[in-house]
């Protein structure tokens, strides 16, 4: 299968026009037409209906591949650019918003650094393609359990750090002089929504092991990436959120009760993604970070 037909092809369902999808890919609309025949005749399917243009089964089907296929060349091209690449003498950090610890920031290099903030999913992509050259995801584990990361190129994995996590709820809460919550007892109430600053509901379900996906139920939704935001509607008792304790920050200041989470054991954990071996200002955060390799995969 061509992965430039493949491309071709993915820009077309997407954009449900074979104009737009000319005009996106630099390309005539006689040659993406000829593309899809192309590719439609190397599968021996339809792809394709043309009015309205639409997937076939088969064409949805395709596309439920095409990412990972897509990006899997994708990293793999990046991946063996780094041996013709000059050493870089510039650093491109991609993080998840709660994955910036402070003592990855105390290890920041003093210059030449640009740090860019991701949905958590879209950091090992933006490693594995080039588009960063380190990466910072978080997670919920357990004690020393590594994240889980996409399978889409061999990454290597550095453990940063773990901290406890915390309830953050408003002062006046009945549970707020609680020394430790347990998360079961949590299920039934009202919780802040914030897949971008906060752990995402569906993670505490996980975590939670509860049937069906049930509980946990959204309050109010946020979808900015400012956990002190997340701490402050906590307090403010627009629902309840699970924060890492740095990131919590002052909350208490804000109004705001911070209750260690005691049941189930777990943490929040923080990993540094690279592909390949770091160099430059890479290697030199790497170094000060001072952890060894943990995992590649």
């Amino acid at each position: 299968m061509d992965p430039h037909l493949l491309r071709t092809y993915v820009a077309v369902a997407r954009l449900g026009s074979f104009s737009a999808a000319a005009r996106e890919l630099g390309y005539t609309q006689s040659a993406v037409s000829q593309h899809i025949a192309a590719l439609e005749a190397d599968l021996g399917l339809p792809l394709l209906a043309r009015r309205p243009v639409a997937p076939t089964p088969a064409g949805a089907r395709l596309l439920e591949h095409a990412g990972s296929l897509l990006l899997r060349l994708d990293a793999a091209r990046a991946d063996l650019a780094r041996y013709a690449a000059p050493p870089r003498r510039t650093l491109t950090l991609a993080a998840a918003p709660l994955a910036l610890h402070p003592r990855v920031l105390d290890a920041l290099p003093a210059t030449g650094v640009t740090l860019r903030t991701l949905p958590r999913d879209e950091v090992p992509a933006a490693v594995a393609t080039g588009g960063a050259d380190l990466g910072l995801v978080d997670g919920v584990t357990a004690p020393s359990d590594p994240l889980r990361l996409p399978d889409i190129a061999p990454l290597t994995a550095r453990p940063v750090a773990e901290e406890p996590l915390v309830v953050v709820l408003p002062a006046g809460h009945p549970l707020a002089r609680r020394t430790g919550l347990d998360l079961a007892d949590l299920v039934d109430a009202r919780w802040l929504d914030a897949p971008g600053a906060g752990l995402p509901l569906d993670r505490l379900r996980a975590a939670h092991g509860a049937p069906g996906g049930h509980g946990f139920r959204p309050s109010l939704r946020y979808e900015g990436a400012d956990a002190r935001t997340v701490a402050a509607l906590a307090a403010a008792g627009h629902g309840l959120a699970l924060l890492p304790r740095s990131a919590a920050g002052d909350a208490s200041a804000a109004g705001a009760a911070l209750v260690p989470l005691a049941a189930p054991r777990l943490v929040h954990r923080t990993e540094l993604l690279h592909g390949g071996e770091p160099d430059g200002p890479a290697a030199e955060l790497v170094g000060r970070l001072g952890h060894r390799e943990t995992a590649a995969r």
